[in-house]
């Protein structure tokens, strides 16, 4: 079936908006996306962001007045691959998901974004197409930031461009951590990485971001053997397996673990 569009303008009583508005595509017959215009709401929800945190008020209105507030169900394409971008996304609740989708209909995870984080930085500013699509994990909220906001605010505050380039450096980064990860790592290592990736202590839990279908994706390893090496760490009594809940049961073991 063919994609939707669901056009913020489209709903009764919504102001009308002579700029490219923002729009959400849908899967499906129904599109469920609740979407507001509020002043109010996106301000705040803008301040408990990393990236807007030390604006001041005044600066806080005018990006709110280029912000629209998205509700969106899980599973839902937020923005496809290919398609022009019109501003930032940022995540105030929920998990999104950016993958590349094969004709075939093969995904590879690229990123998974969480609460406070944002999306859509280097198509915005190389002002090219999406090169990944953007979907759900869970009900989700986020703000769409217009790109002449974001741009007004880059000339007018040095603080906002500097954080914003830290965003972005820290991506590369992960990027760069990644590409080494996939061609320097055995696929057992890089589970060993990702479990240890915010250095925890002995007896900690990690929850893992997503279904364990995505993380072996996000690893370039296939569900299987993701689960085989998971499984074969508990049995050999290293971990403990509780959902998405890994328990650190043996670190120094876990760290020279080679499956």
């Amino acid at each position: 079936m063919r994609n939707r569009r669901f056009h913020a303008n489209a709903l009764p009583g919504a102001p009308h908006c002579s700029r490219r508005p923002c729009f959400v595509r849908f899967h499906g017959p129904r599109p469920e996306c609740i979407v507001s215009r509020h002043r109010i709401a996106p301000r705040q929800f803008l301040a408990t962001l990393p990236l807007f945190a030390d604006l001041s008020p005044e600066q806080l209105d005018l990006l709110a007045q280029a912000t629209t507030e998205l509700h969106v169900p899980r599973g839902r394409v937020v923005v496809e691959r290919g398609e022009s971008c019109s501003g930032l996304h940022a995540v105030i609740y929920g998990d999104v998901k950016l993958s590349i989708v094969s004709s075939e209909g093969d995904e590879k995870v690229v990123e998974l974004i969480g609460p406070g984080q944002s999306f859509g930085e280097a198509p915005l500013f190389m002002e090219r197409p999406y090169m990944t699509q953007a979907e759900t994990l869970a009900d989700s909220m986020l703000l769409h930031i217009a790109k002449h906001a974001i741009y007004a605010q880059i000339e007018r505050n040095p603080g906002f461009a500097r954080r914003l380039l830290a965003s972005m450096s820290r991506r590369l980064h992960g990027l760069i951590s990644d590409v080494e990860s996939y061609t320097l790592r055995s696929g057992s290592q890089r589970i060993v990485s990702y479990l240890l990736k915010d250095d925890p202590p002995q007896g900690a839990q990690v929850t893992l971001a997503a279904r364990k279908k995505m993380i072996a994706s996000r690893l370039s390893l296939s569900p299987e053997y993701f689960s085989r090496v998971l499984h074969d760490m508990a049995h050999r009594g290293m971990v403990g397996i509780a959902g998405r809940s890994i328990t650190i049961l043996d670190i120094e073991r876990l760290r020279a673990y080679e499956g």
